[in-house]
């Protein structure tokens, strides 16, 4: 165990003993040549979670973005995308260096949505603005706090675009817990789109692995573009085997992430000079500003909390939002962590 409690994402975690415990014992074989059963078990597992008709297993939720990105466009056409989404902020431009597919970054709001009139206004074939091919969602949005969408507003957003041809992506890298808010099965939240992507090694512990998830024609064309950027996988159901046991437990506990953020958000939000907007807190994120007088601002709050054994990150100010400390809960953090870490917060910000 760390000496420090370990706010900074809910990457961090650590694979559970029942994890280790199918990774010693899963059967394997070649993924590349279709012959790994308990990769195409994760497949199939995956699929029927989401509602779609197949999945593949790829190594990063930032691959798996960027493979839908190419299979909607095949490299003719451009995407409209939140200008503070993840595929936009913090996938390395991949989708413009790698794969040369422009992006158009849309204006998001602090729920994380885009306006309907902005989407359908770019959404075009203009020969001056270029062919639109795809429009992508986040949900839950990691930039806006993990803020939820509701599957009314996905439907309303997407369904002028599906009569339009316009490919439809959702980046789900926290579905789950999107669905686990909204208290509906994370298939209602991806019905509208032709392509999601989740992680399994966020909140749901895997050690590696993202899903991308679709009709079985795109899922084809996914496997081919996989291999393409290097990502075909030989043995890998030594991962799959953490993937299956991410969406056979890990998905039902995610609630207890999320009462332990709004336990830290309520804790937090009445210490002197600590913003939080306690309506942003639905999943396992808590964003905070702080103003503590000359010198001491959301850096030096970081600073001062590394010192005292909390670490956590500072959201860069992007598409609009203002520079804050993100909290994240996960699995390797409990109440007690959580209330342990509310007294250090308490002596950090009274010194």
């Amino acid at each position: 165990m760390s000496g420090f409690i370990d706010f900074r994402s809910d990457t961090v975690t650590r694979p559970t003993p029942n994890m280790r415990r199918a990774m010693a014992e899963c059967e394997v074989g070649d993924d590349v040549l279709g012959d790994d059963p308990t990769v195409r078990h994760l497949e199939e597992l995956a699929a029927e979670k989401i509602g779609k008709a197949a999945s593949i297993f790829v190594p990063s939720g930032c691959m798996g973005n960027l493979l839908a990105m190419m299979v909607h466009t095949g490299g003719r056409a451009g995407a409209l995308v939140g200008d503070a989404s993840h595929i936009w902020v913090s996938e390395s431009g991949a989708h413009a260096l790698v794969a040369g597919i422009p992006a158009r970054p849309l204006p998001t709001d602090r729920s994380g949505r885009l306006s309907e009139r902005d989407v359908l206004n770019w959404c075009t074939d203009d020969l001056h603005l270029g062919r639109t091919g795809l429009f992508c969602l986040e949900n839950s949005h990691n930039f806006c706090g993990g803020v939820v969408l509701d599957a009314d507003y996905t439907e309303r957003v997407c369904t002028p675009l599906r009569a339009k041809g316009i490919g439809l992506h959702l980046d789900g890298a926290r579905l789950f817990n999107a669905a686990t808010a909204l208290g509906v099965k994370a298939a209602r939240l991806a019905a509208p789109f032709d392509s999601v992507m989740f992680c399994l090694s966020k909140g749901l512990c895997s050690p590696v692995g993202s899903m991308l998830c679709g009709n079985r024609d795109f899922i084809a064309e996914a496997r081919r573009a996989r291999k393409l950027l290097g990502g075909g996988l030989r043995q890998a159901g030594v991962l799959a085997a953490c993937g299956i046991i991410s969406l056979q437990e890990m998905t039902t506990r995610l609630g207890e992430d999320h009462d332990n953020a709004r336990f830290l958000a309520e804790a937090l939000s009445p210490l002197p000079g600590v913003e939080i907007d306690m309506q942003s807190v639905q999943t396992n994120m808590v964003i905070l500003g702080y103003a503590g007088g000359k010198d001491r601002d959301v850096g030096w709050l970081k600073g001062a909390l590394d010192d005292a054994g909390v670490k956590a990150l500072v959201r860069p100010a992007v598409g609009g939002l203002e520079e804050r400390l993100r909290l994240v809960l996960h699995n390797d953090v409990n109440r007690q962590d959580c209330e342990r870490a509310v007294e250090i917060f308490r002596d950090v910000v009274a010194n």
